[in-house]
């Protein structure tokens, strides 16, 4: 059984690495620098390196920082592993799997904002976080797969639930969207917001693409933010105790949004108001909440008795 665990660990560990690995290595030969992200990566772990002007990727750094990499994925695996074999005993402790996936997102964004400014410019700080998305994701893959029967103890028809979450995130996104369509409006200023955010996370230049652009991977993010919380409310109508787990990741959220600005661009920040930001991510999430549990009524009701019972 340990040598299950650690073998299945070490797999779903190097496939994360290998996702960012390759995601990274196209996303370099796209800039037109083959290995420039490890090789700065590589020189800031092993030399302190904090200023990427005029650094060109080594043999030496890009090998190094690649076996540091897959070590701490696989690392990351091995306990992943662990968790993912005891929920299959104990459904209910696959919550500690989800804190686990959440504390590692918290984890990539402290590595990332210890590196600094300059080399946070070289790197592009949103890359960094789609590679860590797709890493998650394949990681999670490979873990369902292997475990094919705690899905369907967990949230019963993927079908059913993969199109409530759908639905749930892009009602999401147009709650965010309207909200700032309407906070713009009201300054003067239409589509000012999604024009920002276009082009301080991804770097266009056009105001018409930046919109375009931003609204796009808006609503893609926002519909995988909701399959991942149907998921959990699927997990809750089964085990009640999953309903935590819903709100440690809609507060993982919060977090990943409002440090992905930081990342990619702090200055968008200060043409924002943090309130407006915060308010309209509430909006959203109260609708996706209602939506959510207007088709788990069971769930609400025992919910709701739960919390009279404990007054």
């Amino acid at each position: 059984m340990q040598r299950s665990i650690l073998r299945e660990g070490i797999v779903a560990g190097l496939i994360g690495a290998a996702a960012v690995a390759v995601w990274f290595l196209l996303f370099d030969i796209w800039r037109g620098q083959p290995f420039l992200t490890p090789g700065l990566l590589g020189a800031a772990v092993f030399q302190g390196v904090t200023n990427p002007i005029g650094l060109r990727p080594t043999l030496g750094n890009v090998l190094g920082y690649t076996i540091v990499h897959g070590l701490a994925f696989i690392a990351f695996g091995v306990v992943a592993a662990s968790l993912m074999a005891v929920s299959e005993r104990e459904p209910t402790l696959f919550v500690a799997f989800v804190i686990l996936f959440a504390s590692f997102e918290v984890f990539v964004f402290g590595i990332i904002g210890a590196l600094g400014k300059s080399m946070l410019g070289a790197l592009v700080g949103w890359a960094i976080l789609v590679g860590n998305l797709l890493a998650s994701i394949a990681m999670l893959w490979y873990f369902f797969r292997a475990h094919r029967a705690l899905p369907r103890t967990l949230i019963g028809s993927w079908g059913s639930v993969l199109r409530e979450g759908i639905v749930a995130g892009l009602l999401g996104a147009a709650v965010v969207a309207v909200w700032f369509l309407a906070i713009d409006w009201t300054q003067g200023e239409p589509l000012r917001t999604p024009k920002l955010l276009g082009t301080g996370i991804l770097r266009q230049t056009d105001p018409l693409a930046a919109v375009a652009s931003y609204t796009i991977v808006h609503g893609i993010a926002f519909a995988l933010f909701g399959v991942v919380g149907a998921v959990l409310i699927a997990g809750a109508e089964r085990q009640p105790l999953f309903v935590f787990a819903l709100v440690i990741f809609f507060t993982a959220f919060e977090v990943f949004f409002i440090g992905g600005v930081l990342i990619a661009a702090k200055w968008v920040l200060d043409e924002i108001a943090g309130w407006t930001v915060f308010l309209g991510n509430l909006l959203a999430t109260a609708a996706m909440l209602a939506y959510f549990f207007k088709g788990h009524r069971d769930l609400a009701r025992r919910l709701a008795t739960a919390w009279v019972d404990e007054d």
